[in-house]
């Protein structure tokens, strides 16, 4: 994993929640404060977010963990890190650095994608009425561009930030719904309990796209990998180029048809 499942969940509440809403103020108090709030009791983080215990609680549930247990767990593993690209002294050598490296990240992607699969896809986008696309942080990101260019093409998908959300759509899916999940190291369904998603995921049919690894969940219809660096700074450049692929295919193929 490159994010830890904190920072998944709660900057994914922020950015779908109203900004004065509850589980808002409280999910940006306890990210501007976690080295303080680790240690604490659900009474101690109610008072200092400023709301009721029960607030505390309903936030845990409405995030899609299941109790206060696990947030204390969150906070206590939770590791935020970035990577800098490049320890060149100039401005302009860490520019030239970065660029490349971000072109090396396409190549790679451009070198390793199967064509065929992604024509498969574009078909099955064509097919199914029900089309929903999900990622996480860069990975929403990357969902939200690929639902805009196949509206421009007459196609309308959804897509929704909130990871709670994502998952409650799709565990409520059915046979007649395509979804396809953007996952740059994989790990889109490891922060969620498995066991208990197998055998309801077996039922819509899921793409899944994603950096090579060694082995995937087994409910996954179809899966589109590619070579990668593993590395923060390609996550958002790879994905965003294999999202402009699926749109430049499916206009070749299936536009306004």
């Amino acid at each position: 994993m490159i994010y830890d499942k904190l920072p998944i969940v709660f900057l994914s509440t922020i950015a779908s929640e109203k900004k004065d809403s509850t589980n808002s103020q409280i999910a940006s108090y306890i990210l501007d404060h976690l080295d303080e709030l680790q240690n604490i009791g659900i009474k101690k983080m109610a008072s200092e977010c400023s709301v009721a215990i029960s607030s505390i609680s309903r936030f845990c549930k409405e995030i899609g963990l299941r109790d206060f247990a696990e947030l204390k767990e969150l906070l206590l593993s939770t590791d935020l890190y970035f990577e800098e690209q490049s320890t060149l002294k100039s401005p302009q050598d860490r520019l030239h650095d970065y660029s490349k490296k971000v072109k090396q990240s396409i190549e790679m992607v451009e070198a390793s994608i199967d064509m065929d699969a992604i024509a498969d896809l574009c078909d099955d986008i064509y097919k199914y009425q029900r089309v929903a696309i999900f990622g996480l942080l860069k990975a929403g990101a990357v969902s939200l561009n690929l639902q805009g260019d196949l509206l421009m093409l007459g196609k309308q998908v959804y897509t929704n930030i909130s990871y709670q959300q994502q998952m409650e759509y799709i565990m409520s899916a059915n046979e007649d719904d395509l979804i396809i999940i953007f996952s740059y190291t994989g790990s889109y369904f490891d922060y969620q309990e498995i066991r208990a998603l197998k055998n309801k995921l077996k039922i819509p049919k899921i793409w899944f796209i994603s950096s090579e690894k060694s082995e995937f969940p087994t409910f996954l219809d179809r899966i589109i990998t590619f070579k990668s660096l593993q590395d923060q700074n390609s996550h958002p450049y790879q994905l965003q180029f294999i999202a402009s692929l699926i749109a430049q295919e499916y206009s070749r193929k299936h536009k306004f048809k």
